[in-house]
């Protein structure tokens, strides 16, 4: 942006020595030119793409969501900025059926994002996909910085403060606030700045390419596979030990799920999870006992109770053969603080695993998580390959779907750890 309008103006004596960016951060209220009006009909809309397709360079992308509302995780505002085009706001929900506009803008161009898997799913629900990508938040823990948030990172490299408050909202609501416009507007107001310097310090790092194939990573990610049993999810089900409790707590979820569909309301927002489980410890044997436990008792609730303990009930009618393993079944390795006592060389391999790659990650200046997936190297050590030569080792990670710049600073480190035992 450069030219951003903000409380104060920054001067040469207010750089820090090392950054060149302002010591005292300026903080940003609302965008350089203004709030754009938010476009919601197909000719606002041609408009807007003209002059994104008028301008130059990748395109600074974000969405606003609804996920504490609303059950389907939707784009409700999608914001754009150019160089030469300005700011866009676009409501995807009214332009539906009209967005092929933007689709012919967009999907030919580089996009530019904070944290892109966040994003990148909704945005694909309405047909926008990228040709390539630049994600700045994992740009930021590749080049080494600790706290990697949008705010934090334009602070730190580019010497603004954010306006911040909204980022949880009903952005559902129609119309959206002033205020909520502006603070989705300053999200792509800097970002392709911010892109400039994180690429330039990659590059003098010698991590460009590594971040380029972590960007193509994630453009061509493939949907999450469902959850098995997503049910076992629901916070405070280690409260219920029995099968039978399980089974309650499986039949409440499958149900508040159903009606959260229908309803397109978050399901915490139809029963929360420590309801659940409070019905099922508290095992209510009628609507009145059930309407005495809270949340029950509420106004909007006390019409429901009738159906949940309905759903109680049909718990407790289950044959045996129907009810859940108090265990979740998991085709990968168990739980790390049980490695010693199963397998003690898998928990020596383990071991020797994570000091070579805590001591590649500190030497590399990035985070270990992202040297390398935790989950590859807990199912790498506890089945390796038959063959631990490096090509072997290699073939493994790859097939679970490290990058190559990862196996390359990896693979002589992992292969040798490999050879550990617990004898040793």
């Amino acid at each position: 942006m450069g030219t951003a309008q903000a409380d104060g103006a920054r001067t040469g004596d207010e750089t820090t020595e090392n950054s060149g960016v302002s010591a005292t951060p300026v903080l940003l209220r609302e965008p350089a030119e203004g709030t754009p009006p938010v476009v919601v009909d197909p000719d606002a809309l041609a408009e807007a793409c003209a002059r994104l397709a008028a301008g130059t360079g990748a395109v600074a992308v974000d969405t606003e969501r609804a996920s504490g509302y609303r059950y389907w995780p939707k784009a409700y505002l999608v914001q754009l900025r150019r160089e030469g085009s300005g700011t866009v706001l676009i409501d995807p929900i009214a332009l539906a059926d009209d967005l092929a506009p933007l689709r012919d803008v967009l999907n030919d161009t580089e996009w530019v994002l904070h944290a892109a898997s966040q994003d990148l799913p909704c945005l694909a629900e309405l047909d926008l996909r990228p040709r390539s990508l630049f994600d700045t938040e994992l740009a930021g823990r590749l080049a080494g910085y600790e706290r990697v948030a949008l705010g934090t990172l334009v602070e730190l490299l580019l010497g603004y403060t954010l306006e911040k408050g909204h980022s949880a909202a009903d952005w559902s609501k129609r119309p959206l606030p002033i205020d909520w416009l502006n603070y989705a507007a300053l999200d792509v107001e800097l970002l392709n700045e911010l892109r400039a310097k994180l690429e330039t310090e990659l590059a003098a790092q010698g991590k460009l390419e590594w971040a380029q194939q972590e960007f193509e990573a994630v453009r061509t990610a493939p949907p999450p596979a469902p959850r098995a049993e997503p049910w076992r999810r629901t916070s405070g089900v280690h409260k219920i030990r029995s099968p039978r409790g399980l089974a309650a707590v499986r039949e409440m979820w499958q149900a508040r799920d159903e009606l959260a569909r229908k309803r397109d309301r978050a399901p915490s927002r139809i029963l929360p999870d420590s309801a659940i489980v409070n019905a099922v410890t508290s095992d209510p044997k009628t609507v009145e006992e059930l309407q005495a436990l809270p949340v029950f008792s509420g106004r909007v609730q006390r019409k429901y109770t009738a159906s949940w303990l309905r759903h109680l009930q049909a718990a407790k009618a289950l044959p045996a053969s129907e009810l859940p393993s108090p265990s979740q079944s998991n085709d990968g390795p168990p739980p790390v603080n049980r490695w010693a006592d199963k397998d003690p060389d898998a928990a020596a391999r383990l071991a020797a695993a994570r000091a070579a790659l805590a001591a590649i990650a500190e030497e590399r200046k990035l985070p270990v998580e992202n040297l390398l997936l935790p989950d590859l190297v807990r199912r790498t050590c506890w089945r390796p390959p038959a063959d631990l030569s490096e090509d072997s080792v290699g073939d493994a990670l790859r097939a679970g779907g490290a990058r190559p710049w990862q196996v390359e600073l990896t693979v002589a480190a992992l292969s040798k750890a490999l050879h550990s035992t617990a004898a040793e």
